[in-house]
């Protein structure tokens, strides 16, 4: 493979885009179940809501700055790669709706029929029109636009039909003799309610299941809406608008950051608009209304798109009984040594424990937890907490240990993308309840995943505590893959204490002895530990480093690793989503080889091995090789100190890397092609067989 010698980097965004285009692949593909197939769509369409809403907001604002931003995105101009993204979408959207038909087609041979509101036959007419009744017609909200001064404010990607009606023609035109008098048009915006599940299922007729999308039925009903005015047609089309997310902090220093985080994100919904998409039927005086009235014109990303848009919500499809069409559940399986009877804290006294979600109970750390709160020897309990879940046993948890008496410290970061409304009111709760309460440092967001507890054994404090690649979450750990380690390895465990220190006292550096900490530590570190792969591989030595990580877009980190493989280093690249790097081009990177894995669960663990002359050190992280991880947020790299564990860590990244399935290879061309098997190859689809590897574990101690 050849490259252009001034193009070391694939644009990060592109990079994106490619695998939101794996996500669309697994939606696409027959192999999946119909119902999962469904579910992806609906990943592929959140993802890229939350894409324009994030990263196109965030080149469109350099663009308007009038800087060309060379520098920062690698060569391109942002105004040039606007407009490149916007294409790529539109062919995405298009592609999309292709997959969407099929599914639909695959669905009714089923007998899973998905209704629009033409066709509608006599005996469902009654259900439908009730169900609006009682379920929509109080809760729509229904504007007519024609005579308003003020433009409504459209919610940043809601959904909205927008209403066309032609009014009957007056007498007055027949009086004044005009043949064919112009007739009135009126525009209306009806906002489709989020609250009301959008997937309406009807009763079911001759053994099949008939299901509508809550959009149809209301237009179903369109005549109930607008039965005051007299008109000759109605029409609605669907419409939504996206708008930039970003935060813009008050500098008010009277305002506790709690306030500040809560009014930017209240004032986000009036963010500058990015995206306009629409049904591409829509008639053309409609379109041209709504974009003159929102101030949208074509250097805004104006997107055509199907009948319907906000197809994330096909993420809660229900599953009608039909558990034959989604992939089959699996029970996360115990690890070995650990019981839910015993006290958890007297087994990791003894070892260390790795937990891997969602293969194996995320239960675990719930445990932990709610026995240190319950602990008479548990002194305080310290975390860091980023995305949670709804009606969390992680805070539950920590109310009932600040109840039993004990210290609670708890970093919550405000700042989590769309999680600040949960995260300001879990703040709120838990500072009612006692909790000490840090909300991170200027400049930097808190992203590391780790747990301090103390206890009072005897007359010595010791530490217990817990390290993770991903957030504290139940529900995400049902379908993100992490590993958490559970240790009492006191020196470890006291730089874990070291980082608290540090969100109370900022301005003042701490040294690590074991961690491997962002914004102060990591990249150098993690630098150095390639330089001792590329020195011994110019001594001849074994040198390998082996990366599994979420994105990969640093341009000095991936100088690195270009510089690692000229020198003869293997690298081998797990990355499921961005990938900057161009791997296999001869003289920069032909040592290099990189693959995305989509499967049913998505990838999220960070591991890391370098293999120091055939006595491989292994870390697990927080981190990914992001300029934002390793400058601009406070990120935990641990190493793996025992050596069952290593050796389980270092299989784990065994088992993706052998993926002939669900794996596909990051190029410079972003055209995701499959890896494919060789003829002595067996299929080895790695979620499976990691989900295996633990059986065949459990199966073995039960012996």
């Amino acid at each position: 493979m050849s490259s252009n010698p001034n193009n070391r980097y694939i644009d990060r965004e592109k990079s994106w885009l490619a695998f939101n285009a794996r996500v669309l692949q697994e939606a696409a593909d027959p192999t999946v179940p119909l119902l999962d197939r469904l579910r992806f769509l609906g990943i592929f369409s959140n993802n890229l809501d939350e894409f324009f809403r994030v990263r196109f907001a965030a080149i469109r604002r350099l663009s308007l700055s009038g800087k060309t931003g060379e520098k920062q995105l690698g060569g391109i101009t942002a105004q040039k790669l606007l407009l490149e993204i916007t294409e790529i979408v539109i062919k995405q959207q298009t592609e999309s709706l292709k997959i969407l038909t099929v599914i639909e087609q695959e669905l009714e041979k089923e007998g899973i029929i998905i209704l629009n509101e033409t066709q509608i036959t006599k005996d469902l007419e009654v259900f439908v029109h009730d169900f609006f009744i009682q379920n929509v017609s109080n809760d729509l909200v229904t504007i007519i636009l024609n005579d308003l001064a003020e433009f409504p404010l459209l919610k940043d990607a809601g959904g909205y039909l927008a209403i066309k009606l032609v009014m009957k023609t007056d007498e007055k035109g027949k009086i004044l003799g005009l043949v064919k008098p112009k007739k009135e048009i009126r525009y209306a915006l009806i906002e489709i309610p989020k609250h009301i599940n959008r997937i309406v299922v009807l009763p079911p007729k001759d053994g099949k299941q008939y299901i509508m999308l809550l959009d149809d039925v209301i237009r179903y009903n369109l005549s109930s809406i607008f039965n005051m005015f007299e008109y000759e047609t109605i029409n609605a089309h669907m419409i939504k608008i996206t708008r930039d997310a970003q935060l813009d902090i008050d500098s008010d220093m009277s305002k506790s950051m709690m306030e500040k985080i809560a009014t930017s994100v209240r004032d986000r919904r009036v963010g500058e608009p990015v995206r306009f998409v629409y049904d591409k039927e829509i008639d053309k005086d409609v379109l041209q209304f709504f974009l003159s009235r929102m101030g949208i014109d074509a250097s805004d990303s104006v997107i055509p798109g199907g009948r319907y848009h906000n197809r994330r919500d096909y993420m809660d499809f229900p599953n009608l009984g039909r558990y034959d069409l989604l992939y089959q559940q699996k029970e996360p399986l115990p690890v070995e040594g650990l019981s839910f009877d015993g006290s958890i804290l007297n087994r990791i006294a003894l070892r260390d424990y790795l937990i891997s979600a969602p293969y194996q109970s995320f239960s675990y750390l719930i445990k932990f937890l709610r026995e240190a709160a319950l602990d008479p020897k548990v002194v305080s309990i310290k975390i860091t907490l980023y995305r949670l879940a709804k009606n969390s046993q992680i805070i539950s948890s920590l109310i009932n240990a600040a109840k039993n008496g004990k210290k609670v410290v708890v970093q919550i970061e405000l700042q989590a993308r769309f999680d600040e409304a949960s995260n300001i009111s879990y703040a709120e709760q838990m500072q009612q309840e006692g909790i000490e309460l840090i909300f991170g440092i200027k400049g930097l967001k808190v992203h590391s995943k780790i747990c301090l507890i103390e206890r009072q054994e005897g007359e010595k404090m010791k530490r217990y505590g817990f390290i993770s690649t991903g957030n504290f979450n139940e529900s995400t750990a049902k379908v993100y893959t992490d590993v958490t380690l559970f240790t009492s390895h006191q020196q470890i465990l006291k730089d874990v204490s070291k980082i608290f220190d540090f969100f109370a006292i900022n301005y003042r550096l701490h040294r690590y002895k074991h961690l491997i900490v962002s914004p102060h530590y990591s990249r150098g570190r993690f630098c150095k530990l390639i330089d001792r792969e590329i020195y011994n591989a110019n001594a001849g030595k074994l040198a390998y480093i082996k990366l599994k990580m979420n994105s990969l877009s640093d341009f000095a980190m991936i100088d690195k690793l270009y510089e690692a493989s000229r020198a003869g280093v293997k690298i081998q690249l797990q990355v499921r989503g961005i990938c900057s790097l161009i791997p296999g081009v001869k003289g920069m990177s032909e040592n290099i080889e990189a693959i995305s894995i989509v499967d049913n669960y998505l990838e999220h663990a960070r591991i890391f091995i370098f293999s120091n002359d055939n006595d491989p050190e292994v870390y697990i992280s927080s981190a990914d090789f992001m300029t934002r991880n390793l400058d601009g947020r406070v990120e935990v790299t641990c190493p793996i100190y025992d050596e069952s564990i290593k050796k389980h860590l270092i299989d784990l990244f065994e088992l993706g890397w052998k993926g002939n399935v669900k794996a596909r290879y990051h190029s410079e061309k972003l055209d995701n092609k499959y890896r494919v098997r060789n003829e002595e190859e067996s299929i080895f689809r790695a979620q499976q067989e990691t989900y295996n590897y633990y059986k065949d574990l459990q199966n073995k101690n039960n012996k």
